[in-house]
């Protein structure tokens, strides 16, 4: 009730009138998916610079996984804080402040003398990415009216995105090689800085009307859940899945969760309003983002792996091998519109999952004697081309029925959603591998990957079905949506 007696605000204004849309608003989509782009780099960048960096500042086998860790805990824990942070203070405003803090931790961490520095620098950028990063979408969504232009925008976003993802250990290699380890955290200052210039002055402010309050217990407990969860998410790496150092933070931070969702059902004005997961497109396309996250998260590491460990590639060798899937993905994310507007957002969302299924039941096959164009270019292609096909329906489907006050909440959830789920699968399917493979030379190592891409196939097949039986097409998403906030 109080919402309803709130000033409107300028985003719903802006969704009143369609027509008024910010000036320069490619500039917007450029400014929007590069930061996207850095956050989801780093997420990569530095997996060929591990080496270098464990030599120059003589980092541990732990401290060394504390490099990847550190950013990913921190990224994920902070989420949907940093969404709903955007509704409230202005999207435009955390965009330059999370895009702030990520340009100068990673100034910080190139510039690291010592081991603690570095991971500190690394805990940073995730927390600059995660107030980032629910901005970047939040921006596409509330500067285009629904409808083809916005559903483009977003593919292009997911484009951006995933080639980030894809690009990482090319621009690791290269750099690294290049010039230093340094440089993979240095580059960010340039282009961040240009990214800061173009959002200041071409992204327009959009931000609730009415009094600002933020739910602070809410998210303290939602942030303190999902970082224990992702902690144990990455013990489970190397203490297994039965080890207590596992399973504590798992158990602990469901209890917070649990300890959230009952602190949302009684406060007055929630982090997360409860009432947005009876949207069925909400709802339903974060549980499909989860699960596909789940599978394909894994693409790039396995491969990377099969290619440096059993067919004998140099991290340079490796990064480029990568450009036919990156070029796949971004293909498949710019074909999802026109594609979508044919068949609908459900069954292209299907299609995708299942074409990347396809790809890795055929990676499957993967063995020590195998050649590029078989076991990498073939199987890698296919599954890039349906991971760029399924995630913009996705998107679409879980920002279309959203009041746009709850957009940058609802951004921060389906990037939550799949940042979980990646960090869950490749974690399950680590252990699958590992379970095939210990022990053994190139062959072993090649069949626990087979096995790690079997089961994430099976996993998209899943995720296939139940989309079909839950996954509500756009244009309802948008019905129910309004009939939710009209009751």
């Amino acid at each position: 009730m109080a919402r309803m007696v709130q000033t409107p605000s300028t985003e719903v204004t802006a969704a009143r009138n369609p027509a008024r849309r910010p000036p320069h608003v490619w500039a917007v989509v450029l400014a929007a998916c590069a930061g996207q782009f850095l956050v989801v780099l780093d997420v990569s960048v530095v997996n060929v610079a591990l080496p270098s960096m464990r030599q120059d500042l003589g980092l541990s086998a732990v401290g060394l996984q504390w490099v990847l860790n550190a950013y990913t805990l921190t990224f994920a824990g902070f989420m949907l804080l940093g969404g709903r942070a955007g509704d409230l203070f202005g999207r435009k405003r955390m965009f330059l402040v999370g895009l702030g803090v990520f340009v100068a931790a990673s100034l910080a961490g190139g510039l690291a003398q010592d081991g603690w520095q570095l991971l500190a620098a690394r805990a940073a950028q995730g927390i600059g990415a995660a107030v980032l990063a629910p901005s970047t979408l939040t921006i596409l969504t509330t500067s285009f009216p629904e409808g083809a232009a916005r559903t483009r925008a977003i593919a292009t976003w997911t484009a951006v995105g995933a080639g980030g993802g894809a690009a990482g250990a090319l621009v690791g290699g290269v750099l690294t090689d290049v010039l230093s380890w340094r440089w993979v955290l240095l580059i960010n200052v340039p282009v961040g800085a240009l990214v800061l210039l173009a959002a200041a002055l071409w992204v327009t402010e959009k931000r609730l009307g009415g009094r600002r309050r933020l739910d602070l217990p809410g998210a303290l407990l939602v942030t303190g859940g999902l970082s224990t969860v992702a902690y144990g998410i990455v013990q489970t790496e190397t203490s297994g899945w039965a080890s207590p150092h596992a399973l504590g933070p798992l158990a602990g931070g469901l209890l917070v969760l649990g300890l959230f969702l009952v602190l949302e059902a009684r406060t007055r004005v929630p982090l997360v309003p409860l009432q947005l997961f009876r949207l069925r497109s909400v709802s339903a396309a974060n549980l499909a983002m989860f699960v596909n996250g789940a599978a394909m998260f894994c693409m790039w590491y396995f491969m990377s792996l099969y290619m440096q460990n059993v067919l004998g590639y140099t991290p340079l060798r490796a990064g480029l091998a990568f450009v036919p899937q990156s070029l796949s993905i971004v293909v498949g994310s710019k074909l999802a519109p026109v594609v979508m507007h044919r068949i609908g957002a459900r069954r292209l969302a299907v299609t995708g999952a299942l074409v990347a299924a396809v790809g890795y039941f055929w990676q499957t096959g993967m063995h020590a004697d195998g050649t590029y164009a078989s076991t990498v270019l073939g199987p890698g292609v296919l599954m890039a081309l349906g991971a760029g096909l399924s995630a913009t329906p996705l998107a679409t489907v879980a920002t279309a029925g959203a009041d746009p006050r709850d957009a940058g909440l609802v951004s921060g959830l389906i990037t939550t959603s799949r940042t979980m789920g990646g960090a869950l699968g490749l974690a399950a399917l680590s252990t699958v591998a590992a379970s095939r493979s210990h022990g053994g030379g190139p062959a072993r190592l090649a069949e626990g990957y087979a096995l790690a891409f079997g089961t994430g196939g099976c996993l998209l097949v899943a995720s296939a079905i139940l989309m079909i039986a839950v996954l509500p097409e756009a244009e309802h998403a948008k019905q129910a949506g309004a009939g939710v906030r009209s009751a």
